[in-house]
């Protein structure tokens, strides 16, 4: 008897090309601030954690960037997408 494949597990690896793919057209303008962003994991549930780095790590407006720009941008494109965490 053949067992199935983990349809789970698939649709969150599914999910996080999906989501490495927004991030991939976020990032230039993090960069051209100093700062950048890495992709940590996308849940079953579809939180997203994501580590900033360089100056987005560091930047007061960061809180702001993550909710209205990064986590907006997600929810718009990928709907299964319920919140972001930096971690």
């Amino acid at each position: 008897m053949e067992t199935a494949p983990d349809d789970s597990a698939t649709q969150t690896q599914d999910l996080k090309t999906r989501v490495q793919q927004v991030l991939n057209t976020i990032r230039p303008a993090l960069q051209m601030d100093g700062g950048d962003c890495d992709l940590v994991d996308v849940t079953a549930d579809g939180i997203v954690q994501l580590r900033l780095r360089g100056s987005c790590g560091s930047c007061p407006s960061s809180t702001m960037t993550l909710k209205m720009g990064i986590e907006k941008r997600l929810k718009s494109i990928i709907p299964e997408i319920k919140s972001l965490v930096t971690v």
